[in-house]
């Protein structure tokens, strides 16, 4: 099922064009990964999405529906994470929650209920009556997701979730998502940390100048720039070793042995690590270190945009 279809979306600001004839589908169950540079449209799709700013042009279908005459609908079933806090210093955990359950439409019993499992599963039960403003940073933004999340929406959208806070407040909603995925959310997240979206998400997209740039997983998007990757493995001697036979295996290009160092070309799609170790171990040759260079995230994005995700 497609969650979310956008077609030809267009966002202009007087000759500035924030979005440009951007079209994408979100289906069921992804995590899709949202990046580009600064003022790549991000910010600006996210806001389109969830009806903060109004389209030029295009169209954006949530759940089958268009947006612009199902607004309350779409209301019910996206959450929002902002990259800006959204909570309240002066009112307790509990209140905050309890707050943005009634602005999403719940109410009574099934607001309360609510409010108290999104704490719950954001690990702030035991600090419900307590104020933000006696808080981390990451339990601020932790509790930031629980407001998103008290209506139980079926989209969620993270716009920078782990930014200012420590690696194990990142770890724990890293880990979050992916529980809200599996408990059937569908995510849309961005980061300006790499190594986050490579970590957790199903697909990606880049984005840049208002256009989308390339879309796939992480190992297509790696085959954009570079379909082979070079195994480097150390050895005590290349004397005794047969060459002919690591070629045989299956998607080896190329094999130079150089002194102590075997340098090992080999298709980036096929996972032929262990073979070419095992067949060093069967000729009995010695090995002391294996290095594995391919193409990452950071080096397909710079590669597709010409500049670096933090610039």
């Amino acid at each position: 099922m497609v969650i979310l279809e956008i077609k030809q979306l267009t966002k202009k600001y007087d000759d500035y064009i924030a979005v440009d004839q951007l079209s994408l589908r979100v289906q069921e169950g992804e995590i899709l990964g949202l990046l580009g540079p600064n003022g790549a449209g991000k910010s600006t799709t996210i806001q389109l999405i969830v009806s903060l700013l109004r389209k030029t042009s295009g169209e954006i279908k949530l759940f089958g529906k268009e947006l612009e005459r199902h607004r309350s609908f779409a209301k019910k079933h996206v959450g929002i994470v902002p990259q800006e806090l959204a909570i309240y210093e002066d009112m307790t955990a509990y209140e905050n929650v309890h707050f943005f359950g009634g602005l999403y439409g719940l109410r009574g019993a099934e607001l309360m209920q609510n409010a108290e499992e999104a704490l719950a599963f954001v690990g702030l039960r035991d600090r419900r009556n307590s104020y933000p403003s006696t808080f981390s940073g990451g339990m601020k933004r932790r509790l930031n997701i629980a407001c998103a999340i008290v209506h139980k929406p079926k989209l969620i959208i993270m716009d920078e979730p782990t930014v200012g806070i420590d690696p194990q407040s990142r770890n724990y909603i890293l880990a979050s998502v992916r529980n809200l995925n599996e408990a059937g959310s569908t995510i849309i997240y961005t980061s300006h940390y790499m190594e986050e979206v490579e970590q957790i998400c199903s697909r990606i997209v880049i984005m840049d100048h208002g256009k989308m740039v390339a879309e796939g997983t992480k190992e297509q998007l790696k085959a954009i720039i570079m379909n082979t990757k070079d195994i480097w493995i150390e050895v005590q001697s290349t004397e005794s070793l047969d060459t002919s036979r690591l070629k045989e295996i299956q998607g080896v290009n190329s094999v130079e042995a150089i002194d102590h160092m075997v340098k090992i070309n080999t298709e980036l799609a096929v996972n032929n690590h262990n073979k070419v170790i095992q067949q060093l171990i069967s000729q009995q040759i010695e090995i002391r270190s294996v290095r594995i260079d391919e193409p990452n995230l950071e080096t397909v994005f710079l590669t597709l945009t010409g500049r670096n995700l933090r610039d």
